[in-house]
């Protein structure tokens, strides 16, 4: 299955990393730029166990990307997870 999940924080990053590492293609898109250069380059901005290797072996095995284009990967997947902060309001 093709999946998009847009928001690459604690709830985006490892929702996304588990359905690649279930066998999907995922996308995970955010606008911070800078976030997802060093998630490019696994490097990984939160704390959880076995995180780290899993992204890597979904980027290696062309499960997992990550990108700021937020309409490509929404125009390119079945199904689109959002997963970004709510204001309290």
């Amino acid at each position: 299955m093709n999946l998009a999940v847009i928001g690459t924080g604690y709830v985006g990053l490892v929702t996304g990393v588990g359905f690649a590492e279930t066998g999907n293609s995922v996308i995970c898109a955010d606008v911070d730029s800078s976030k997802i250069d060093r998630l490019k380059q696994n490097k990984i901005p939160i704390y959880e166990p076995g995180l780290e290797p899993m992204v890597e072996r979904n980027q290696t095995e062309g499960r997992l990307s990550f990108t700021t284009d937020v309409g490509s990967a929404v125009e390119a997947t079945d199904i689109v997870f959002i997963a970004v902060g709510t204001p309290q309001d």
